[in-house]
């Protein structure tokens, strides 16, 4: 589903991002793992379009969108979640999700007159959706709650909620442990897992080598900017070059 081919991302002379390729396979959880330092944010933000590669392709269903916007791939099924969340706090957590549906009528110039019921109905079928993904996620008696009152786990499943609603393909997870209190992971872990046996792709990036380990099929390590090893997550936990890169520190 998606495949990077000698992605290099430079700042200055500096290559954050050196010359990376790898495949996330349809209706698979992959992970990205490495030491601080390694890339794997660089990479993560080159694949959403937050950055643009300084060479190589970034290619999702077949189609190079290396030098598409973030909304662009979105719209291509294509979305992420952050590893520090920023809802808009003000607003209600339904209200949260609700922002992020796709192709709103309601949002063309003059629709609200020429096209109220339609505008209308719209708005219905979004709000129960909104609130079906909630109940899924555990987050439903929460749904008039203002977001800024939300735990931070709280606010790791909120942001996957804002995603679902956009109806993607592929998910990115940029560390969904992270900060996060044991009870709640352990339902981001399965609510990872079910929407996975529904047929949703991820890329997770993690340090929490547990939730690489349960979800995982394959595992791609990053040291350097570089590919390092890519495989199961046994074999790449076993394997020297990832120790040495861990506890050497490898930059």
């Amino acid at each position: 589903m998606l495949e990077l081919i000698g992605v290099t991302r430079a700042f200055g002379g500096a290559r954050a991002v050196d010359g990376v390729s790898l495949r996330v396979a349809e209706g698979r959880i992959t992970g990205l793992i490495g030491p601080n330092g390694a890339g794997k944010t660089t990479l993560f933000n080159l694949i959403a379009g937050s950055l643009a590669p300084t060479s190589g392709r970034i290619v999702l269903n077949g189609r190079d969108i290396g030098g598409a916007p973030a909304h662009a791939r979105l719209a291509a099924g294509l979305a992420r979640t952050f590893q520090i969340p920023r809802p808009f706090g003000a607003m209600t957590v339904l209200e949260n999700v609700l922002l992020a549906a796709q192709g709103q009528h309601g949002e063309a110039p003059f629709a609200n007159w020429f096209f109220s019921s339609a505008v209308a109905r719209q708005e219905r079928r979004n709000a129960e959706q909104a609130r079906e993904i909630l109940s899924f996620l555990a987050l439903d008696r929460l749904a008039g709650a203002p977001a800024a009152t939300l735990s931070g786990g709280q606010r790791k499943l909120l942001e996957l909620a804002r995603v679902l609603m956009a109806s993607p393909r592929i998910i990115l997870l940029d560390e969904p442990a992270a900060g996060v209190n044991p009870t709640l992971l352990e339902t981001i872990i399965d609510r990872i897992a079910a929407l996975h046996a529904r047929g949703l792709t991820f890329l997770i990036v993690e340090h929490n080598l547990d939730l690489i380990a349960r979800l995982c099929t394959e595992v791609h390590v990053m040291a350097g900017g570089k590919l390092l090893v890519s495989g199961t997550p046994d074999a790449v936990t076993q394997d020297t070059r990832v120790v040495e890169a861990y506890l050497g520190g490898a930059a």
